[in-house]
């Protein structure tokens, strides 16, 4: 990249930027579904959670592009441009791990209150009123954190790479989003995560042959390894064994690893966003689809990281690459800037394709999730408690129309008074952190006291608050600015306080004050009634089960038609106790277990050995990189596709005969047969 100016002509930037071309895409595959398949969003529980019927494949799928925000693209690539090899595997191991975890609480949602639109219609079931507004709080304070992190990110590298006016960027990219998330929904959005999710593995590949087999100023593990060797010598990095890039000996790479874990259980477990695709999966494979999910994503931040970040160090000095300053770097610009160092203007362009898709598929899940929230959780129970369907699909559209426009603001807001992704994304355990420990166990746990929770929350946000800027005072001399509050030390201390004090307080409080909860008050959530349910269960099941062998029902992994789970009917089947308790538990061991390997069992042992790398040491940890990848790629791209074959084709069968026979094709919904028990 050249240092005075971009790669790519502004023009680019605004094409991606509006991204109408996806929006039509987006809106012609709604089309196809809605003729084709049975499925319309115009049903409010179909655009607001699928009708609860999508397989694990796509849902997992969904999860990764629900997860893989700018910051996963950018920010993991800075922190291994700052840290070395610690740094993307502590980016991605530390956001890799709430989504293992958040397996148990989606067994335990589809347990205790499985036709619930919200997590937060838990809380107002189990504690009222003043625990749904305190909550909500966190909630809604989670997206706006998400969504500016996603505005910025985004903004800032297509203003880098293009030229293009930063206020116009953070405008479009929300409201092109918007369109097809208004015509198609949670469905639509689910479409979109494994479109961007493929094309996503594809430019990671890319960039991973690249630069470790073709590209002439690397193209070899070798050869990064001693470009990296070299610019540890010419600047050592501070706090790490013999200040290598080489090594998982990092002080700094350590301390951002717990703000990181701290932060992203935070967004998480009060992200609707997350619990949207709970909902929206099947009761019998959820713990599936979030295992399958969060192994899969991993490899995208750290690849990603591994390539980007270590060439943009390796190839300091060069002439094509940009100069970095710390500005620069804590807005994510050393992924964009190794890119277009590696491969001129085509890496530019599929950087700047790679993270359009990131952003605008995170945004429409953060768009739908709002949107169900303010329409479940503050219209309909709040404002217009006997809201009809139409009211509720008619206030869902604008709240997705409102929200995007916010977004807009939000990022232009952040960006003008000097805050940048890196430090939001820093900072947002600080905030959010109190609640993750007390809406766990809300979700979880019959004792869970409701005191000691919402104050728990309330306490833990305000020490957490509190210990981030005595930290920012005392370790610089009373200075509190956006530079010196943005310090490892200083966010440690934060998020710490916070999450630590909102989990004591909960825990503590429920042990001594036990609450006795029957979990029946949260299972009639929005429950059917139990005729609607029997009937329903019955075409349900016959249309997804026997269709593989009989090849005659439409429905396969997200195409039921839309009636047969119509306001939000749960096969009696999927829901039944034992199958969902074991599922738990499958849950619940795998998770742990997972993050005991993650977060300890490798990388602590490889801390303290203070091992630096030689070129195998490198050739092992990048090709383990590559292979977890590619298992990742056939997890959540090419498993959806074999998991909705029968649906494909269907839509393969439905758009022949139209064009042999116009009208032929429609899907026509089967009546039941009378005389059939």
């Amino acid at each position: 990249m050249a240092a005075d100016g971009p790669v790519l002509p502004q023009g680019a930037g605004y094409g991606v930027g509006i991204g109408l071309f996806f929006s039509a895409f987006m809106v012609c595959l709604t089309a196809i579904q809605t003729r084709y398949t049975g499925f319309s969003p115009k049903n409010s529980e179909e655009f607001n959670s699928a009708s609860r019927s999508v397989k694990p494949g796509l849902i997992a799928s969904g999860i990764v592009s629900a997860w893989t925000w700018a910051a996963t693209l950018l920010q993991s690539s800075a922190v291994g441009y700052e840290y070395g090899i610690s740094g993307p595997w502590w980016y991605g191991a530390g956001a890799t791990v709430q989504i293992l975890l958040f397996a148990q609480l989606a067994a335990k949602l589809k347990m205790n209150a499985p036709h619930a639109h919200t997590w937060l219609e838990i809380v107002s079931a189990r504690w009222g009123k003043v625990a749904h507004l305190v909550f909500m709080f966190f909630g809604l304070a989670t997206n706006i954190i998400v969504s500016s992190m996603l505005i910025l990110g985004g903004s800032a590298t297509v203003s880098s790479l293009t030229g293009m006016n930063t206020l116009a960027a953070c405008f479009l990219i929300p409201v092109g989003v918007a369109i097809y998330v208004v015509v198609g929904g949670m469905r639509a959005t689910l479409l979109c995560d494994y479109t961007h999710t493929s094309v996503l593995f594809a430019i990671i590949f890319v960039f991973v042959y690249t630069v470790y087999a073709t590209s002439p100023v690397i193209g070899s593990f070798s050869a990064m390894h001693d470009l990296l060797t070299k610019a540890a010598e010419q600047a050592p990095v501070a706090g790490n064994a013999h200040g290598s890039y080489l090594t998982m000996r990092s002080k700094n790479g350590l301390i951002f690893g717990v703000i990181n874990v701290i932060g992203n259980f935070a967004t998480v477990f009060q992200d609707q966003a997350y619990w949207q695709r709970a909902i929206a999966s099947r009761p019998a494979t959820c713990v599936k689809a979030y295992l399958l999910g969060g192994l899969a994503w991993f490899a995208i931040p750290f690849m990603f990281a591994t390539t980007l970040g270590l060439s943009a160090v390796a190839l300091r000095g060069s002439p094509n690459m940009m100069v970095l300053t710390p500005e620069d770097v804590s807005a994510g610009l050393p992924a964009s800037a190794a890119a277009a160092a590696l491969l001129g203007q085509s890496g530019a362009a599929a950087l700047l394709i790679v993270l359009f898709l990131a952003v605008t598929s995170a945004t429409s899940a953060e768009l739908i999730a709002v949107s169900a929230v303010l329409t479940y959780d503050v219209y309909k129970k709040y404002i217009n408690p006997k809201a009809t369907e139409t009211q509720i699909l008619r206030v869902s559209h604008a709240m997705v129309a409102l929200f995007a426009i916010v977004m807009g603001f939000l990022g232009l807001i952040f960006y003008y008074i000097g805050i940048s992704m890196g430090w939001l994304y820093d900072f947002m355990g600080v905030v959010l952190g109190a609640a993750v420990v007390p809406i766990a166990i809300c979700v979880t746990w019959r004792k869970a006291n409701k005191w000691g929770c919402v104050g728990g929350a309330v306490v833990g946000f305000c020490c957490g608050i509190i210990a981030w800027l005595v930290t920012t005072s005392t370790l610089n001399g009373k200075a509190i600015n956006v530079t010196t509050s943005g310090g490892n030390y200083e966010m440690l201390a934060g998020n710490l306080a916070s999450i630590g004090m909102g989990g004591i307080i909960s825990c503590i409080t429920s042990l001594i004050w036990p609450e006795d909860f029957n979990f029946d008050i949260t299972r009639a959530i929005n429950a059917p009634p139990q005729s609607d349910m029997s009937e329903k269960t019955s075409e349900n099941r016959s249309s997804e089960d026997d269709m593989d062998e009989k090849k005659q029902d439409p429905s396969n992994v997200s195409t039921n038609p839309v009636g047969a789970v119509e306001n939000g009917a749960v096969a009696a089947q999927d829901l039944d106790p034992v199958a969902l308790q074991k599922a738990f538990k499958l849950a619940a061991w795998s998770s742990v277990a997972l993050t005991l390997v993650m977060l300890i069992l490798i990388p602590l042992p490889l801390f303290f050995a203070q091992t630096v790398y030689g070129v195998r040491g490198l050739t092992a940890w990048v090709v383990i990189g590559m292979i977890w990848a590619f298992c990742s790629a056939i997890s959540v791209v090419l498993y959806p596709l074999y998991e909705s074959r029968a649906a494909l084709r269907m839509i393969g069968r439905g758009i022949l005969k139209d064009i042999f026979h116009r009208g032929s094709g429609k899907f026509v919904r089967p009546t039941a047969n009378p005389h059939v028990a």
